[in-house]
């Protein structure tokens, strides 16, 4: 059984990893190469050191009842989306509620990771670590790899002919900090995903024009829904994954596309998706009204560049830009490791459930992180170093290594042949993935025996939103504080927008709380309705049998 754990990165996967060692009673050590903890949620004002860090504008886009470890609720007075240090407090509040700083060696770059001699039979791992030009080595029972998927800036320039002729300033989005250094200047931003759009919106402001180059288009969601309340809480619902399931995804689609086009048409604001490509979708309030006042303009591809222009593939050519800038995302990197597992780990076909490489004869090495997610990344880290912990542990089982790598080894020869489509490249379904991981450790939660049990609580966790606390109201790890912070969560959401009592204002309700409040009713007045309207059509047919003639009432019963 595993004691010792060495946990590479103290960002919000590598706390929580932390904090899951000391809930299975494990010994864990975590090594972080800066002086702080936060990992890319640290904002510094500059990125000399390699290390991707957010902008000093970002706000969260997943609200605080949806993102946040599932047994230290957010402070009710803190914003549904909140700027980087309000989150940065976030985090430390967590650290220090359950004590993990001493567990943490600052300011030490992992060297290397490699398995012992004995590996096949002890799963140990020797870990080299350099502090202050210092080298230890230290061997540990497990590894928990913390480090996330925003490492190494991917800048495809040679991509895009003419790029090194260019005479203005390229950069990656990794070093963008602040839009003041672009007052006045003529900006390409190249990707239109959450970070494309972000930089695209605030630059408007200060630059002389952006414009927006994107290769497939994207759907844009507004952080609020309908009746104001967080997008991803009125979305990410059980009751919805339920129907999602049942009906064909052709109708789903269908439904989705008039909803997001009922905000602005896509199509004429230049946004909607290009045909065959896989849809896509981006949280930004101020990008349509950025378009709409022409201070953003959105362009397809770069065909190439010239030494002050680029050129786009319908043939427009835009002159005289000065700053082109590339939010074209990051690859995956793990250099502390050896060959083959170093690239082995890259690929997410070779990760069971995107935690545990396959081609390892002891499961002592977890990836945390390395996660695209339909919604809350920091709580399906949270759930992923749940599970982790507990198979080092010896509690959960996995598959045996030869047969999942075979599976994997197939899948990726059909994938390279074009006989069946990667969808490791999608980003998961929430729900689907919590509830998989969630399933493994014995914590997803029982809906039929929540309504036998606790049909107050069954309602909120069906029809409600699918917030990380339902994963703590059963089975290991439960949280007596569960059930109150899921039946609290919309008092959480509403407090700091209540800070204007408006007199005999009638309150805002969440969807829930309509169809509590009115789904019985709703229901049995439906009830009624049809049985009186069969009293009344059984009445109207006996009447007409007595008044009309026989011909007449055989053409009525046929």
């Amino acid at each position: 059984m595993a004691k010792k754990v060495a946990v590479i990165g103290a960002g919000v996967s590598g706390l929580s990893s932390i904090k899951c060692c000391l809930d299975e009673d494990l010994e864990p050590t975590c090594f972080e190469r800066s002086n702080d903890i936060g990992g890319l949620w640290k904002f510094t004002e500059s990125s000399k050191d390699g290390m991707t860090r957010v902008y000093k504008s970002l706000v969260t886009n997943v609200c605080k009842e949806m993102s946040c470890y599932s047994d230290f609720p957010f402070q009710e007075d803190y914003p549904n989306f909140m700027n980087h240090e309000k989150f940065w407090d976030y985090l430390q509040e967590f650290a220090e509620h359950f004590d993990l700083l001493k567990y943490i060696q600052f300011k030490t770059t992992v060297c290397s990771i490699t398995k012992r001699p004995d590996f096949f039979t002890t799963g140990q791992w020797d870990v080299v670590t350099e502090t202050e030009g210092k080298q230890n080595r230290a061997v540990f029972d497990a590894v928990m790899v913390c480090t996330g998927h925003f490492l190494n800036p991917h800048l495809p320039l040679e991509a895009f002919p003419g790029i090194h002729k260019f005479k203005g300033q390229i950069l990656h989005s990794q070093e963008y900090k602040i839009p003041e250094v672009f007052q006045g200047k003529r900006v390409l931003v190249i990707g239109l995903g959450n970070t494309g759009g972000d930089i695209a919106v605030e630059l408007s402001r200060t630059a002389a024009q952006v414009l927006l180059s994107t290769r497939t288009g994207t759907w844009v969601l507004g952080r609020s829904s309908d009746w104001g309340y967080p997008y991803n809480m009125m979305i990410t619902r059980r009751c919805y994954s339920f129907i999602a399931q049942v009906l064909p995804s052709c109708f789903l689609n269908w439904i989705q596309e008039r909803k997001l086009n009922k905000r602005f048409n896509h199509e004429d604001y230049g946004l909607s998706i290009t045909k065959g490509k896989q849809a896509k979708f981006i949280v930004n309030d101020e990008l349509p009204s950025c378009i709409l006042c022409g201070s953003i303009t959105i362009k397809t591809s770069v065909m190439e560049f010239t030494e002050t222009s680029a050129v786009f593939e319908d043939g427009t050519v835009e002159e005289n830009i000065d700053v082109v800038i590339f939010t074209t995302g990051y690859t995956f990197s793990f250099p502390f490791f050896e060959e083959p597992l170093k690239s082995l780990c890259t690929k997410k076909i070779f990760l069971y459930k995107n935690v545990f490489p396959l081609n390892l004869e002891r499961a002592t090495l977890a990836i945390i992180g390395l996660l695209s997610l339909k919604g809350s990344i920091l709580s399906g880290t949270e759930l992923q170093a749940r599970w982790a912990t507990r198979v080092f542990k010896g509690l959960c089982k996995i598959p045996p290594s030869q047969k999942l790598m075979l599976e994997a080894t197939k899948t990726e020869q059909l994938i390279k042949r074009g006989v069946i489509k990667d969808s490791n490249k999608d980003k998961l379904d929430y729900i689907a993935y919590m509830d998989d991981i969630a399933a493994c450790i014995g914590t997803k939660p029982s809906i039929p025996l929540l309504f036998l049990k606790d049909p107050r609580l069954a309602w909120e966790v069906f029809f409600g939103p699918c917030t990380p606390y339902q994963y703590r109201l059963m089975g290991p790890g439960k949280w007596d504080g569960a059930r109150n912070a899921i039946l609290t969560q919309w008092d959480r959401t509403l407090k700091p927008l209540q800070t204007r009592i408006v007199p005999d204002a009638s309150k805002p309700a969440s969807m829930s709380h309509y169809l509590k409040t009115w789904g019985a009713p709703v229901l049995l007045a439906s009830l009624l309705l049809i049985c009186k309207s069969s009293l009344f059509l059984k009445l109207v047919r006996d009447k007409l049998q007595v008044r009309m003639s026989p011909y007449l009432v055989s053409l009525w019963r046929g």
